[in-house]
């Protein structure tokens, strides 16, 4: 009986060096997958030789400051960067600096100031996750040419990225920093708490509403202010997931299939869609970094990639963003987006896009100027509509940007901004909204300023080929004037404008022009139903990069860039003004002179304000407070509460409702409408007043987590 039981010890034995021996391959392959990744920029070997040229003996570079370790200064960061450039020219296949001994010295200089130094900074960030994340990268490209000394030395200094730290909290970071301590343990051959490690990253892709991540609407909040950060910090988050996710494909450590498709309708649901074509960022969603040179580039494609290697679904919608991004094919999607958590409003036709920002009691107006970045971001949560026809119309602006006169708000014009410290403010109003069925959308925002004695009934109605903006109640206690502006964009060819119907090519310089029917400039026209005075701008503007961003880097010369602008003017201490315009966006001016034939402007009120198209049969309204309008001869809307409403219509039949609770306190919304309408669903009952000749609709509305979100009924 003694030998079988030593035949199965040893089956035992073999089977658990067999198993060990294959977690340890696969980690093996791992690494050298994240070492591949790592070493897949190009050398610049001229770069490279002038860092080695440059170098000091204390192995310090000339253009580093080394002693500023603030928010705004930190330039040991380019010296862990020149570590990394010269450890992948070291290690690098066909780098003719490959094995060179003069280089390692070098390498091994800046690396061993690094550790007798440990340079750490005021923000937290490059503790944990800059200072961490580079280190590593060093250690894994140099590996065994470092020495053990240096390794020992450099781990501790990695180690300050790890899961309870201050900054791994759920959000962005945390799977940052997550991915951060898992190429640590890779490097170290730590099979059991790398596991541990790539099932926290798995974990994070999940739904925190109300909380720091991802939104039930796929929006991304990165603090407890609820300001949208879908494309900053957000973007980080799905990109670091992408990375792994990509990285143990095929493997045993593989996600699951439910964290790899949420993230992947979170990137093409959220991210892409608060893109200008899913390829450039969206300029209403930007934060600080509005204010970063350089920052409004188009997006690459690997983290797409990185997708696509580890799952197939959404395959055909990842690929099409892919071939947009690399400029293989032209966009031609269509869609209405509402980001009911974030107050954030999206659309997008095949030549064009633009978006609604604003806030609320519910969300902070806009982001905190972090580290001196954004420093003149006041007003650009207040109702702000930017307009893009390819990507690029505000790129770059922030340096000479009137900053009170951001696109689609309404202003007080005061002679200067408030403190930087002042940005950040909690929202004064609960009406704020938008009813969409996906590809048609009206906004609503009763919109009452948390910086100046400011406030105005601002909606937006959107079509195919234009939209609609209304104000109505603007009212203001201050002096100074209030002024609603329709653009503020790079300057491109000329403005054209017709002005009592008489047309003329504008000179450069500022002006006020009255009685003007239309306005175009760079493809986009503005018309004004009602002949309207007009203030336009098209002439240089000057301003600094360090105005607006005080990082220590930040150029101080000043620059000049031409800019258009033009806005409204409604005085001081204005009590009941009032705007209406169209946007016409990828026009001509022939085509501009036939725009809005079908558009029209059934009320403007502090009460209602209502746009509907003919050619569409579409009908939207905001009510801020119980009515009715009159849509045709034969049909009349009305609503018993405040709310926003799109109707569509087949010939004289209503054929689909779509409606939204921008307050998020109601429970039902009731409708009225004169067509006799019997049915029931899930959501609603209708019920036919023969006393009244009405139908009376009563809708349940989403609430908790989509309080906000719309409901479609199918009639």
């Amino acid at each position: 009986m003694k030998r079988p039981i030593q035949i199965l010890f040893i089956f035992f034995l073999l089977m658990s060096s067999f198993i060990g021996y294959s977690a340890t391959t696969e980690l093996e392959i791992l690494r050298k997958k994240v070492i591949a990744e790592l070493m897949l920029p190009e050398v610049n070997e001229q770069r490279a030789r002038e860092l080695m040229s440059s170098i000091r003996p204390d192995g310090t570079w000339p253009d580093i400051d080394y002693v500023d370790v603030s928010n705004t200064g930190f330039q040991h960061s380019k010296h862990l960067g020149n570590m990394v450039e010269l450890s992948r020219a070291f290690k690098k296949k066909g780098s003719e600096l490959k094995g060179n001994k003069h280089l390692k010295a070098v390498i091994y200089s800046a690396l061993d100031y690094w550790l007798a130094n440990d340079f750490i900074c005021q923000n937290w960030w490059h503790n944990q996750i800059g200072t961490p994340n580079a280190l590593v990268t060093v250690l894994l490209i140099m590996d065994t040419d470092l020495t053990k000394e240096q390794i020992a030395k450099t781990l501790p200094m990695i180690g300050r990225a790890h899961l309870t730290a201050s900054g791994a909290r759920p959000s962005g970071d945390r799977i940052k920093i997550a991915g951060i301590l898992a190429k640590t343990l890779l490097f170290n051959r730590d099979e059991p708490q790398f596991n541990e490690v790539i099932r926290v990253i798995e974990g994070e892709i999940k739904f925190n509403t109300g909380q720091r991540g991802m939104q039930h609407d796929y929006s991304f909040h990165h603090r407890e202010d609820r300001v949208n950060n879908t494309l900053s910090y957000g973007l980080g988050y799905a990109d670091a997931f992408a990375e792994w996710a990509a990285f143990v494909a095929g493997t045993k450590y593989q996600f699951s299939e439910k964290p790899l498709q949420q993230l992947t309708d979170y990137y093409l649901d959220g991210i892409c869609k608060q893109m200008v074509f899913g390829k450039y960022e969206d300029t209403g969603a930007m934060n600080r970094d509005i204010t970063r040179e350089g920052a409004q580039k188009a997006f690459g494609t690997k983290s797409l990639e990185r997708l696509l290697s580890a799952t197939d679904y959404r395959k055909n919608e990842l690929e099409e963003i892919i071939r947009i991004r690399k400029g293989e094919t032209i966009p031609n999607s269509s869609f209405s987006t509402f980001f009911w958590q974030t107050e954030h409003f999206t659309f997008q036709r095949p030549k064009y896009f633009t978006s609604v920002r604003m806030h609320s009691t519910r969300n902070d107006n806009m982001e905190v100027p972090y580290n001196g970045e954004g420093l003149m971001n006041h007003h650009r949560g207040d109702g702000t509509n930017y307009i893009s026809l390819t990507g690029d119309e505000y790129a770059d602006l922030a340096p000479v940007c009137d900053w009170q006169k951001i696109p689609g708000t309404t202003i007080l014009q005061k002679p200067e901004l408030p403190s930087e410290n002042e940005i950040q403010k909690k929202g004064l109003t609960d009406f704020v909204g938008a009813v969409t069925d996906g590809k048609y959308g009206a906004v609503g925002y009763d919109f009452k300023s948390p910086h100046d004695p400011v406030a105005a009934k601002k909606a937006w109605f959107f079509f195919d080929d234009e939209y609609v903006c209304l104000g109505a109640g603007i009212s203001s206690r201050s002096k100074f004037p209030v002024g609603t502006t329709l653009n503020q964009c790079l300057l491109r060819g000329d403005v054209v404008l017709m002005s009592d119907n008489q047309k003329s090519i504008v000179a450069k310089g500022e002006r006020q022009a009255d009685q003007v029917n239309w306005v175009l400039h760079n493809g986009i026209g503005y018309i004004f139903p009602e002949k309207q005075k007009v203030n336009l701008s098209n002439q240089a503007q000057t301003g600094s990069w360090f105005k607006v961003n005080r990082q220590s880097d930040s150029p101080k010369d000043e620059i000049t860039k031409e800019v258009f602008k033009l806005w409204l003017d409604h005085g001081a201490q204005p009590s009941n003004a009032k705007y209406e315009y169209m946007v016409v966006p990828a026009t001509t001016e022939q085509e501009l002179v036939k725009s809005g034939m079908q558009i029209k402007i059934l009320t403007n009120s502090p009460e209602i304000q209502a746009v509907k198209h003919s050619g569409l049969n579409i009908c939207q309204a905001v009510f801020y407070t119980s009515g009715e309008i009159q849509v045709t001869d034969n049909l009349k809307i009305g609503m018993d509460s405040p709310g926003v409403v799109m109707v569509k219509t087949n010939g004289s039949a209503v054929k689909q409702i779509s409606v939204a609770d921008p307050s998020r306190k109601l429970g039902r919304i009731h409708l009225t409408v004169t067509q006799k309408i019997e049915k029931r669903g899930n959501h609603f009952r209708s019920f036919w007043n023969e006393s009244k000749g009405v139908s009376e609709i009563a809708i349940d509305l989403p609430q908790t987590v989509y309080a906000g979100k719309s409901v479609i009924l199918e009639l």
